[in-house]
């Protein structure tokens, strides 16, 4: 497996479920007077926008993620991340600014899972969200990435 992947191994239940990461070159670029613009040249046509760098770090993540299911969904390869040099090559490229951004390049399986949580916990989750799955699953990679 090339070093741009990283394999997780998340507990489920007895057995073990792999997420493959990958990560990707983003090239962010801004002009005076512009929001961040950032592309990803391992993926033509996916691109996104921030009024912040914050916000265009957040949103290439996103683009990116959206961009993968796409892919996944209609059946198309995921292409495996090129290197800096390949990509800085390109003398179109050379003007932006590089940010790494993970991807999951292959779905995990999701599994049914029973989980007591506090009456108050659950309502205020409920508040937030229409998904609780989602919300559950984003927060708990969260403080997985934290805890890296």
């Amino acid at each position: 497996m090339p070093a741009c992947f990283n394999v997780y191994k998340l507990h489920t239940r007895p057995g073990l479920a792999e997420v493959i990461m990958a990560t990707y070159i983003a090239l962010l670029r801004k002009d005076v007077g512009s929001d961040f613009g950032v592309e990803f040249p391992d993926f033509p046509g996916c691109v996104t926008a921030g009024r912040t760098l914050e916000e265009a770090r957040r949103m290439a993540a996103e683009a990116l993620a959206l961009h993968v299911s796409g892919l996944t969904a209609d059946g198309e390869p995921i292409p495996e991340p090129r290197t800096l040099d390949v990509i800085m090559a390109d003398p179109l490229n050379r003007d932006g600014v590089v940010l790494l951004v993970e991807a999951q390049t292959r779905p995990a399986r999701s599994v049914r899972i029973n989980v007591m949580l506090p009456e108050d916990l659950l309502q205020a989750i409920d508040r937030r969200t229409g998904n609780r799955s989602r919300f559950l699953a984003e927060a708990a990679r969260d403080k997985l990435r934290e805890a890296a």
